[in-house]
């Protein structure tokens, strides 16, 4: 064709061509790297810049705040934990100040709230520190709440109530308690969003590993520091709204106080040995009776049969006395029975509750006092006494009620009740910041560690005295459970001497399946006393006739024991499967018991196994270890109700 070149299409290119293409492409593709480089080399750049500049400063800045936020805390922490009522306040606002300065540089990173992974650390830090503003809210709401009454609990900081006399400070202190009770809902409310705050915050965003592990030991112990806060103020409403009521407020209380011998332990924390009637008016205490239980008892006819823990081991007490009525470790179930004699006895006096105390109050409350106080023109001490190796108070108590004489003892035990009064009458002629604020720690120490009792007949302030923990009660627990309860039967005093450890080891099988192993070790140093009727010597440390009952979770299987000196029984009561038992521990003796038993449930592989451990009321801290497959886990005294979560 005209104008055509005839293409020959056998004919291959000419390599020319082909060569004078190359040296176009190369250059476009050493271009395109370049600007690859470049473009790496600039985010890069940008990158290194923004961790150093968006991210790295920021953070250093951010945490030296949080250490000055963290030091003003302390402060508040010492001045709260000192009792200044002033210092408290002044410094819980410093450090709410702080705070919120921490707040604002974190908030100053709020772009890392947009970026994988650093997104959970911005938020979680973001959740903890509205915690702390939420709780450090909550706690000025309960200082400004307690402040006017500084002076009248024994505080460091001006009372509302400094005129006039102690009990006329009391008085006008429980005419205005009703003012702070709307308070309560509002304290109710921070702990409530403290708890919301942190719930949003995952333990599962710090490793096990480089520090992770102890992040996650202190969320998971804040958390449940805040829920059981959150529970206690909920349950103890109701308690706090009707104190003043309680106390006498505007219409008189009276209760019934019972005193337990702790060194002849018995289950709700020791032998009954006297009551008082106590008066409460307008929270000031009046003092009405004081007598020796066996004076009651005298009062009482027609006393039913004893039931079978005493004729067993006490089989010449044939009948129930209102003395041996607090059988039942739950304290509300002894006082039913207790009660269902007090109303047949002739000197019944209706009262409003019962609080049952044993001698360590009286120690504690006598150690504050000076450590000396006189009575009925004999004098008492907190000194150690080398004839008992016990405090002077505790021995001369007991020989006034309890040594032979050659002459008839009225009102033998009344005397604890006339000492009670002597301890109340020096404290309420003190000044209160003298007595009261070590007076009202050691009370609310005592109250936890189960040497003071509650039933009140108010059902809403027992609800808030059981949220306490102050009503001994049996308690409810997903999990393990361990509750050793014993009496003394007819072994003097001897509880003065034996020391008691418990060994707790759990083994865990590949099923699941848990077999567990208790064993409770009693030793008895010291020497007989002189327990001869002829002689007249006090007779404190004789065999102790001990009966033992173990609570553990309802369903567990007893495979084996050793030590009883009866068959173990085996039955549910309270909630929970009962092992029963007997044994005898001499002076200068020991004797131990040991359970094997399998628990009711299954573990699920890698969880955790919760355990409660509850203290019998009058005990004295018995030291308890805990073992996981022979390995030493825990060790602890045993003060107070304990849980713990245990890997197994």
């Amino acid at each position: 064709m005209d104008g055509f070149e005839k293409i020959d299409l056998n004919k291959k290119p000419s390599t020319p061509v082909l060569q004078q293409q190359r040296p176009s492409m190369r250059r476009q593709s050493g271009k395109a790297k370049k600007k690859t480089i470049i473009w790496a080399s600039a985010i890069g750049v940008f990158l290194l810049l923004f961790v150093v500049f968006g991210i790295i400063l920021p953070t250093l800045k951010m945490v030296s705040q949080a250490k000055v936020t963290y030091a003003q805390a302390k402060l508040t922490y010492e001045a709260v934990k000192n009792q200044n009522i002033e210092e408290a306040s002044t410094d819980l606002a410093k450090t709410k100040e702080e705070l919120a300065k921490t707040q604002s540089k974190l908030h100053a990173m709020g772009y890392l709230a947009f970026i994988p992974l650093a997104n959970w650390y911005y938020n979680d830090a973001d959740h903890l520190i509205k915690a702390g503003l939420y709780g450090l809210d909550g706690g000025n709401v309960l200082i400004e709440s307690v402040a006017p009454y500084a002076d009248v609990l024994g505080f460091k900081g001006k009372g509302s109530f400094v005129g006039g006399s102690a009990q006329q400070r009391i008085q006008t202190a429980v005419m205005t308690l009703g003012k702070i009770t709307p308070n309560i809902d509002k304290i109710s409310g921070s702990l409530t969003l403290v708890k919301k705050e942190l719930d949003q915050v995952d333990p599962g965003h710090y490793p096990p590993f480089f520090g992770g592990e102890k992040v996650r030991s202190k969320l998971a112990s804040a958390r449940t520091i805040v829920d059981e806060a959150d529970t206690f103020v909920t349950e103890a409403s109701p308690l706090i709204k009707v104190l003043p009521e309680q106390l006498g407020e505007p219409t008189a209380k009276r209760y019934l106080i019972l005193f337990q011998n702790d060194k002849e332990i018995r289950p709700t924390g020791g032998f009954i040995t006297a009551y008082a009637i106590m008066r409460l008016e307008h929270g000031v205490i009046h003092a009405e009776t004081s007598q020796d239980i066996y004076s009651l008892d005298a009062t009482i006819a027609n006393k039913p049969s004893a039931p079978r823990p005493l004729k067993l081991y006490l089989p010449k007490v044939p009948e129930l006395n209102i003395r041996d009525t607090n059988l039942s470790p739950d304290f509300l179930t002894s006082m039913d029975t207790f009660n269902s004699l007090y109303k047949t006895a002739g000197d019944y006096q209706k009262v409003d509750g019962i609080i049952a105390i044993d001698t360590y109050p009286l120690v504690d409350a006598m150690n504050i006092l000076g450590g000396e106080m006189d009575v009925d023109g004999s004098r008492f001490t907190t000194k150690t006494d080398p004839r008992c190796n016990c405090p002077q108070v505790i021995y001369e108590l007991e020989a006034y009620s309890d040594q032979p004489v050659n002459y008839i003892k009225t009102n033998r035990k009344g005397l604890i009740g006339d000492l009670m009064l002597a301890i109340m009458n020096k404290a309420f002629s003190s000044s209160p910041k003298l007595y009261w604020g070590p007076l009202f720690q050691a009370i609310i120490t005592d109250t936890a560690q189960k040497h003071i009792l509650f039933d009140i007949y108010n059902p809403d302030a027992q609800l808030g005295v059981e949220a306490l923990n102050a009503g001994g009660r049996i308690r409810a627990f997903d999990g393990d459970y361990l509750h050793i309860n014993e009496a003394n039967f007819g072994g003097a005093k001897s509880n003065l001497y034996v020391t008691e450890t418990v060994d707790q080891d759990y083994s865990a099988k590949s099923d699941g399946s848990i077999t567990k192993t208790v064993k409770v070790t009693y030793k008895n140093p010291y020497l007989p006393s002189d327990c001869s009727l002829l002689t007249g010597g006090l007779c404190l440390n004789a065999v102790l006739r001990d009966w033992v009952r173990v609570y553990v979770p309802k369903g567990s299987q007893l495979t084996n024991s050793v030590g009883s000196e009866v068959k173990m029984l085996t039955y549910d009561e309270l909630g929970k499967t009962v092992f029963e038992g007997f044994l005898t521990v001499r002076p200068q003796g020991a004797a131990s018991l040991t359970l094997t038993y399998t628990l009711p449930f299954k573990l699920a592989h890698g969880s955790p196994l919760p355990a409660m451990y509850q203290k019998q009321p009058g005990t004295n801290a018995n030291v308890y270890t805990v073992t996981v497959n022979g390995n030493q886990v825990q060790q602890f005294p045993l003060d107070t109700d304990k849980t713990i979560k245990l890997s197994l």
